[in-house]
């Protein structure tokens, strides 16, 4: 076996794994966890806003607590 057999036999295996991979990703049967992982930053992003905005109302009970007392 010579180096150029070993090269068309890594070829040819990295052929049919790209292939294999192509079947994979768009295939039917995966489409939902796909699409669902796409999502993930708008979440993320909703969850920050949501986090952000009571942040924003625990602080503003805090100064109006403040005002009270003085």
């Amino acid at each position: 076996m010579d180096i150029n057999t070993v090269r068309g036999l890594t070829t040819l295996l990295l052929l049919v794994a790209f292939i294999g991979l192509v079947v994979v990703v768009y295939s039917r049967r995966n489409k939902s966890r796909f699409d669902e992982a796409a999502q993930l930053p708008f979440a993320d992003e909703e969850a920050h806003r949501q986090s952000m905005e009571q942040a924003g109302r625990e602080t503003g009970a805090d100064s109006a607590n403040k005002e009270k007392q003085a």
